[in-house]
């Protein structure tokens, strides 16, 4: 008698494992093999599990765009890049893409700056579901990397599902916003480097 009621037992917790599995399954948006760009939403790329499954849409959205070299960078050992392309006037792009629920921060500038060395790129930006912290938009501004916002996506996706194709080409390989021009104009305006000079003082004090 314990045998059988421990095999219903058993029978009662695996239906209950599986129907909590597929309804996860189902409330999320599925993996890569069937995700189609022209069906994607923003409100798909919110529900989306991790920032793997929007990695996967942006490459496979690339791609539909007509950027034939562009790859998708291993998911470990990426040097802060996630996607690479070539743009239409022949310069390599690098990508690092953000599907944040809070506004993106310092670190995704400096990771795909620091990765455009690795992957020989003329240019870097980074894309996200989100907008940029103040510091991050700054810090962009300062290194030319271009940041596409939550208010960009969309009006990518929009644009993509109207055929709009060159529409969108403009805006992704859009200008980055410098926060000046050269070294020079920056010093000329009387602009200083923020220093640490407690810090100075105390290092100094130290010799």
């Amino acid at each position: 008698m314990k045998l059988v009621i421990f095999a219903v037992a058993l029978i009662v917790i695996s239906a209950v494992v599986v129907s909590i599995f597929l309804t996860k399954r189902q409330t999320g948006y599925p993996k890569e093999s069937a995700i189609d760009p022209l069906k994607i939403t923003i409100q798909d790329i919110d529900r989306m599990e991790d920032g793997s499954e929007f990695e996967d849409y942006l490459y496979l959205l690339f791609l539909a765009l007509g950027y034939k070299d562009a790859y998708k960078t291993p998911r470990s050992r990426d040097f802060g890049t996630d996607i690479v392309f070539t743009d239409r006037e022949g310069y390599r792009n690098v990508v690092q893409a953000k599907r944040y629920s809070n506004p993106v921060g310092l670190g995704a500038v400096q990771e795909v700056y620091s990765s455009m060395r690795y992957y020989r790129a003329k240019k870097s930006m980074v894309i996200a579901s989100n907008v940029y912290t103040a510091a991050c938009d700054e810090l962009a501004g300062y290194n030319g990397v271009k940041l596409h916002s939550r208010n960009d996506l969309i009006e990518i996706i929009d644009l993509f599902k109207m055929g709009q194709i060159d529409k969108v080409k403009d805006i992704i390989e859009g200008d980055p916003h410098w926060k000046y021009d050269s070294w020079d104009n920056y010093m000329n305006n009387n602009k200083v480097i923020k220093k640490d000079f407690k810090a100075e003082k105390r290092l100094v004090a130290k010799k």
